[in-house]
């Protein structure tokens, strides 16, 4: 009887050794994993911009932990959906704070939910990493060490090459729709700068609340003005209702429509249907896996995306591209900052983004990504105008539609 009792001890833990050593070979036992937080709109409007981003995040995980992780600690990611209500938003950023673990918090689309939440980010220390939100006082925010990190659009770049494109295209009385936020606030001092580089100011300006679904006396005011071609700076739910109102018109007074890239957060393209063909729209992008600024790298991300989410079947169905290409170059300059700064130490991480070493990225090679004086790690040079192809897709100009 002893002796069965000792064989089936020792058969057991050879087993146990033997499941152990495939665990630590595989890397399944790791130390305790550093986190990344997720704030973003995952249910609402634009629900599709922090599902994009989410993307971004994993990927870029899972070349890391295949890797070996980040001083021998696994990243592992927490979202949180703020649904575009700044509340929300304040409320994830302290339940994130409180985790000693967490190198970061990865934002979303909303600029007025960002801007609400920098009182919340800086007394809290928190490193904040902006792949969406353009507003330009989400970064030149006036906080000194400033904790917020973005690669995405700036407004302020966004208004000169929407106003050069739109000039060049031979528009010469540009009116302004914009949603009544502190981005459409940005968006208006950043188009009116540009416009008066070239002595020019709005022809026409009009504002919008989130929500709404009644703009046509907004277009037929600024059609009256004499406005020759549309800014618009609305996410998806409120752009939606400005293109079926604007086809809904007579088609000689259908206004040419320049967008600001808010729309494509949402599912926009699919739910504006034939409206897409009837109306002349161009909307701001920065990346496209179409015609990717560094091909070999976009290649191999495209493959990782296609197993990882099998249900896209080609690059023209994955949404809201830029999203996942911004929140995958952020999370790999995270990577060299937490080496960089050898821990977690919040002020210590800060430090260490604003000192980056020279990386080939997705969107660019950063010669050196941000400085203590300029967190904006993009700018005009990975801008680009897209149109929405027949089945609502995002294509650059110049591809098949």
């Amino acid at each position: 009887m002893v002796n069965r009792i000792m064989a089936h001890m020792q058969h057991s833990s050879i087993a146990v050794s033997i499941v152990l050593c495939v665990l630590f070979s595989s890397g399944a036992l790791w130390a305790s994993p550093i986190l990344i937080g997720l704030d973003a709109d995952m249910s609402g409007g634009s629900a599709r911009s922090g599902q994009a981003i989410q993307r971004g995040i994993e990927l870029a995980m899972d070349e890391i932990n295949q890797s070996g992780g980040v001083l021998g600690r696994p990243l592992r990611l927490m979202v949180k959906d703020h649904r575009g209500n700044p509340r929300r938003g304040i409320d994830n950023l302290n339940d994130f704070a409180a985790l000693s673990n967490l190198a970061a918090v990865v934002g979303g689309l909303h600029t007025p939910v960002v801007l609400q939440e920098l009182k919340t980010i800086h007394a809290h220390k928190l490193l904040f990493l902006s792949p969406w939100a353009a507003g330009t006082p989400v970064v030149d925010n006036g906080y000194d060490p400033n904790y917020v990190f973005r690669v995405s659009v700036r407004d302020q770049y966004a208004g000169g090459f929407l106003v050069d494109k739109a000039l060049a295209l031979g528009f010469k009385q540009p009116g302004l729709l914009l949603e009544k936020t502190g981005w459409g606030r940005s968006n208006l001092k950043s188009m009116g700068a540009a416009l008066q580089m070239h002595g020019m100011k709005p022809k026409g300006v009009e504002w919008f609340h989130w929500g709404t679904k009644r703009v046509g006396k907004l277009i037929d005011s600024l059609y009256e003005q004499g406005v020759d071609v549309l800014f618009l700076v609305a996410n998806a739910p409120e752009g939606l209702a400005v293109v079926r109102a604007m086809a809904a018109r007579p088609k000689a007074k259908r206004l040419p429509i320049i967008s600001h890239w808010g729309i494509t957060g949402g599912v926009f393209g699919q739910r504006a249907g034939k409206a897409l063909q009837q109306v002349d729209l161009r909307v701001l992008q920065t990346f496209s896996f179409l015609r990717p600024p560094r091909p070999q790298v976009a290649a191999k991300l495209l493959n990782a995306y296609l197993k990882k989410y099998p249900n896209t079947g080609e690059a023209k169905e994955i949404f809201a591209p830029a999203g996942t290409a911004h929140a995958y170059d952020l999370v790999h300059l995270l990577k060299l900052a937490i080496e960089k700064a050898g821990s977690l130490d919040r002020p210590g991480l800060q430090k260490a983004m604003e000192h980056l070493p020279r990386y080939a990225g997705l969107m660019r090679i950063y010669e050196r990504p941000f400085r203590p004086d300029h967190h904006d790690a993009l700018n005009q040079e990975s801008f680009m105008l897209a149109r929405f192809d027949a089945e609502g897709r995002i294509v650059p100009l110049g591809e098949a539609r």
